[in-house]
């Protein structure tokens, strides 16, 4: 952990709609974002339509069985393809509602009518534009940069970590989705602590000690680490909400990690599910939020599964957090704000993800 005396971003990266332009641009087009899970998609044709800054993308499961990432945008006029926040399944190919071009789930063109009487157009030199996709741990990330990082190489370190949760397997049990008068980095910068959690989440302090655990990720793009619990698990009455994952054993059993894979994934693992959020910036003091609570199929599918302690809780939790965002962005804004020195050892992980955003920026580091 960090000795030194950090402070956080000053004002204008939290406020600022040059510097939101150019998140946007570094980091949510050029990084790589989790847009959601494979089991959304578990058939050939079913899709989901994303909207990451102003583009929106259709992640679609392939004849093949691949995910692809098309540009919602027609090659012909541009038309979109489908809503923003579609769901759904393509029966045989991909339409557009404007002039009817079609195109394969691989995004080739396969059908533009009457265009066979225009010179020289060729069908193959107008596919969907794409971006590239990577799945890891169940979850789908995109990224539209033209030459993005190698995703293995972001998560080298990691080695089989999470192997006793088996996350791929797990599936979701609900989902909520929130939008929150605060910006992003706020929202990521509260997970990253939990000096707040005393006062803000009693019902979180009496199951969790908020000086307990250790950050074992402290730099670069996969920040976290864990805390104790005192009780089975993070649920309105402290008991686990169903049987311990079958692999997860020993200190695991005692522990929650929290970590955060930049710029958008919030990653809870609990003994008996995990939890993740993923934050969809919309401006700079707006952001929308999803959160899913993922569970064994197999415990899923036993007739007294009830996942509401775990979904409860954790949706008070939210609340809680998002109220102080809200109240942190309003003060932010003041002409008098200035950023105050961080807790040493309590908010280290917050000056790591400050200095990955000012990297990712091309923007000078913070000493």
């Amino acid at each position: 952990m960090t000795s030194k005396v950090y402070s956080t971003l000053p004002r204008q990266y939290y406020i600022s709609e040059q510097i939101f332009r150019e998140e946007t641009q570094r980091i949510f087009y050029e990084r790589w974002v989790c847009v959601g899970r494979v089991e959304q998609i578990p058939n050939p044709g079913d899709y989901f339509a994303q909207q990451i800054g102003s583009e929106s993308l259709i992640i679609v499961r392939t004849r093949n069985n691949g995910i692809r990432a098309h540009y919602n945008v027609c090659r012909h006029r541009g038309a979109r393809l489908c809503g923003n926040k579609a769901l759904g399944h393509f029966r045989e190919a991909i339409q557009c509602p404007y002039h009817a071009w079609t195109y394969g789930l691989d995004g080739k063109l396969i059908g533009a009518p009457h265009m066979n009487e225009v010179p020289d157009f060729k069908k193959e030199d107008y596919p969907l534009h794409s971006a590239h996709v990577h799945t890891w741990e169940g979850f789908i990330f995109v990224s539209l940069a033209h030459e993005p990082q190698p995703f293995d190489s972001l998560l080298a370190e990691l080695s089989d970590k999470f192997a006793a949760w088996q996350i791929t397997k797990l599936r979701s049990v609900h989902r909520i989705e929130y939008e929150v008068q605060a910006n992003w980095k706020l929202l990521v910068e509260n997970y990253s602590e939990c000096y707040h959690c005393p006062l803000v989440h009693p019902a979180l302090s009496k199951l969790s000690p908020y000086e307990s655990g250790e950050n074992d990720f402290v730099k670069g793009v996969f920040l976290g680490g864990y805390m104790e619990l005192t009780h089975g698990s993070m649920t309105l009455d402290g008991a686990v909400c169903v049987t311990p994952l079958s692999a997860v054993s020993g200190e695991d059993l005692n522990r929650v990690y929290y970590y955060m894979l930049f710029p958008n994934l919030l990653l809870s693992l609990h003994p008996d599910y995990v939890m993740f959020h993923t934050l969809w910036p919309q401006s700079p003091d707006r952001t929308y939020i999803t959160c899913e609570w993922l569970f064994d199929p197999a415990v899923m599918a036993q007739p007294d599964f009830d996942p509401s302690p775990a979904v409860e809780f954790w949706d008070m939790t939210n609340r809680e957090d998002w109220h102080v965002c809200e109240i942190t962005q309003e003060g932010v804004g003041s002409r008098v704000y200035t950023p105050g020195p961080a807790y040493v050892g309590q908010e280290d992980l917050i000056a790591a993800f400050d200095q990955e955003v000012l990297k990712a920026l091309g923007h000078p580091v913070l000493n």
